[in-house]
């Protein structure tokens, strides 16, 4: 993967901008909904915190734990579609497509069947369902031969498997997915505090984990047999970047259910925007995905009030066409794969 590198003034500018717009989108998340408020009425119920005041209990309860969830969802995301796309080498490699966030529902579910009273193992089968999947996928794409195409087929492969699989505990429990409707499609209506703080354990240290490695995913983008020559160790870092990405996605995941295409959209465009220095990619990424799915979310609620749509539903519709013009990239007239 070629290094593109950008000026330490350009990339600050371009992270400011990125902040500036994630601000902006937790605003008018807080603001906008069915009943939307001002920035006087929402700097009002923040000051007062009066229980007994609506506005600061739609905004406390439902507002600030949707918001919160689109941020940290969309971050963990973005940041695992980056390390993915450089520990395999591959610009199509996100948590989504390679099946990943599918192992981490299934197992969510599972979890939720099998120990529905346990703390926190709703979370760690998530968890370890994203890493099996991942280290799955990777060693049979290994197997066959690290190509794109090869990559992108073994996580379909697992992926239809594991929907499959979603689809069973759905048919047999009807009830664990009655409380979360949105959970299978990706959705943020339903989340609480208690969700997000159960998952915060898991999303710090993949993106500790992450940040970590930015500089030794810079010297890996440059080749194999480059990076190991600088004394790389090659299959170590890879296992760290998979387990890095698990650890976000499975927690993502667990309170935003199979929300797509988040991990494939941010990486690419921050790369665009800021080059592929991994120690400003990431935090890149991570804006812009928390901003993207945050605005994607008051767009899902807005665009047929008052029905809601599920914010997966509208990242599918947008995530699918970037896919697919990814997958069709033309190259001299030839499909390039």
């Amino acid at each position: 993967m070629q290094q593109k590198i950008k000026k330490p003034y350009a990339s600050a500018g371009v992270l400011a901008l990125l902040l500036a717009a994630l601000l902006a989108a937790v605003l008018a998340g807080l603001c906008l909904g069915s009943q939307p408020y001002t920035l006087a009425q929402l700097w009002q119920a923040l000051c007062t915190r009066g229980t007994d005041d609506p506005v600061w209990r739609v905004i406390a309860f439902v507002r600030v734990p949707r918001v919160l969830a689109g941020v940290l969802a969309g971050a963990a995301l973005a940041v695992a579609g980056v390390l993915l796309q450089a520990v395999l080498n591959n610009a199509m490699a996100s948590p989504n497509v390679i099946g990943v966030n599918a192992g981490a529902g299934f197992f969510a579910l599972l979890a939720a069947v099998v120990a529905p009273a346990v703390p926190g193992a709703m979370q760690l089968s998530s968890f370890l369902g994203a890493l099996g999947c991942a280290l799955l996928v990777y060693l049979l794409a290994w197997r066959a031969g690290l190509s794109r195409t090869t990559l992108v087929l073994a996580g379909l492969a697992v992926s239809g498997m594991l929907t499959a699989g979603i689809n069973a505990l759905k048919l047999l429990w009807p009830e664990i997915v009655s409380t979360s409707p949105g959970f299978l499609m990706g959705g943020l209506s339903g989340v609480t505090t208690a969700m997000l703080t159960a998952a915060l354990p898991y999303l710090a240290a993949g993106l500790v984990l992450a940040v970590f490695l930015s500089a030794d995913l810079n010297v890996l983008c440059l080749g194999e047999e480059s990076a190991a020559g600088l004394g790389l160790h090659v299959t170590r870092t890879r296992f760290a970047g998979i387990l890095a990405a698990a650890l976000l996605a499975g927690a993502a995941v667990s309170f935003a259910g199979l929300v797509s295409f988040v991990g494939l959209l941010a990486p690419h465009i921050a790369r665009r925007l800021i080059g592929t220095d991994h120690r400003v990619l990431i935090p890149a990424a991570a804006l812009l995905g928390a901003a993207f799915v945050v605005g994607c979310d008051i767009a899902a609620r807005l665009l047929f009030a008052p029905f809601e749509l599920p914010v997966g539903i509208l990242l599918s519709l947008i995530g699918g066409p970037f896919f697919l013009s990814l997958l069709l990239h033309h190259k001299g007239g030839r499909v390039y794969v």
